[in-house]
């Protein structure tokens, strides 16, 4: 039998494969951009975001064992679906047009899809609304360095 934390996983797994959704052109149009001089944490950016997720993944999956199939636990499912979905189209749609304002856009809303999500599973467990906090702390950091980097490279906001 196929257990709830595999499927969990392998959703958020799939759902992140859209992160590979850019070209050669898109990532050299990023690596050219200027970033903020206290900006010395980029390499560690996808180990950050990999923490993330796993401890999103684990929420869900936490939320999904109190209260398998019922409506409200789907809908809860559908919440982190679509946080992960705002989280995963940062880059792509961000480097596919070419705008940091874009990126900042999208940053933003996922913090507000992460406040929703957390707020509503809160009443249902505290552990996995717990889980939630690395994104609450780390998303604004991303969110006002791509704002940041909006003054720096003006020509590609």
């Amino acid at each position: 039998m196929i257990k709830s934390w595999m499927v969990i996983g392998g959703v958020a797994f799939l759902v992140a494969l859209a992160s590979n959704w850019i070209t050669p052109s898109d990532r050299q149009w990023f690596r050219r951009l200027q970033r903020p001089r206290w900006l010395i944490f980029e390499p560690a950016i996808p180990l950050i975001w990999t923490v993330i997720f796993i401890c999103g993944a684990w929420s869900a999956y936490m939320i999904w064992e109190q209260n398998p199939r019922t409506s409200i636990t789907w809908l809860m499912m559908g919440l982190y679906l679509l946080l992960e979905i705002f989280t995963i189209a940062y880059t792509p749609v961000m480097f596919r047009l070419r705008s940091l304002t874009v990126g900042t856009i999208i940053g933003a809303t996922g913090f507000m899809i992460c406040l929703l999500v957390t707020f509503a599973v809160l009443s249902v467990s505290v552990w996995a609304a717990l889980l939630l906090v690395p994104y609450l702390l780390w998303s604004p950091i991303g969110t006002y360095t791509t704002w940041n980097m909006i003054h720096l490279n003006p020509q590609d906001a």
